[in-house]
């Protein structure tokens, strides 16, 4: 099957748990100064402005930063955490509706030697792109690309026709949440494909 580019209908569903979901296997694509890099998505998490602690303290501490959630869905949202890793968000839903998609890991694709330099690494591995703020740089995706459209020339996803069982799906906690309580921190909400070496250490 040929590949397809992801519409911004895809990202404007109500069920931020179901993009998140169907995300994976997902093949995400960027052009940064020219250079085409792409990874399989192996990983993400889910953040629901509705029953969801950690998502209303992030709105209510970045309140003018946040602003960036709020926009119809298919827009990048992207910011650091401990001053130096970028954390590659999309807003999904709608303006009213300030939820998001993390994208915590993929499984390199195109562009390897781009990404290997760009990491200061010599050969592949799972510290090239399995977490985050590694695959953020492995990707050139920075900061100065929020509010871009994920359906762009900069940054878009491609389904390669790549069905995925539910069987290959494991649901758990999200990682780094416990200052938002005990419930938000345990709700099942990062996804990752089963026995992929490419997913995030992070347990």
């Amino acid at each position: 099957m040929s590949a397809s580019k992801l519409p911004a209908t895809f990202f404007q569903r109500p069920d931020v748990l179901q993009i998140a979901r169907e995300l994976l296997g997902k093949h995400l694509y960027t052009c940064v100064e020219g250079v085409v890099t792409a990874g399989r998505v192996v990983e993400t998490e889910a953040y629901r402005h509705e029953g969801d602690h950690s998502l209303t303290l992030h709105l209510q501490r970045k309140r003018h930063q946040a602003q960036g959630l709020h926009v119809p869905g298919g827009h990048a949202y992207i910011y650091t955490v401990y001053n130096r890793h970028a954390l590659f968000n999309i807003a999904t839903h709608d303006a009213a509706h300030p939820d998001a998609v993390l994208i915590r890991a993929v499984e390199p694709t195109i562009g390897i030697p781009e990404m290997l330099r760009r990491r200061g690494l010599t050969a592949p591995k799972r510290a090239l792109t399995a977490g985050p703020g590694v695959m953020s740089q492995a990707l050139g995706i920075t900061p100065a690309l929020t509010g871009l459209p994920v359906t762009g020339d900069v940054l878009w996803f491609e389904d390669h026709g790549e069905a995925v069982a539910t069987a290959d799906v494991v649901a758990s906690a999200r990682v780094g949440l416990a200052y938002a309580g005990p419930e938000a921190a345990g709700l099942p909400w990062r996804f990752r494909l089963r026995d992929n070496p490419w997913t995030s250490p992070a347990k």
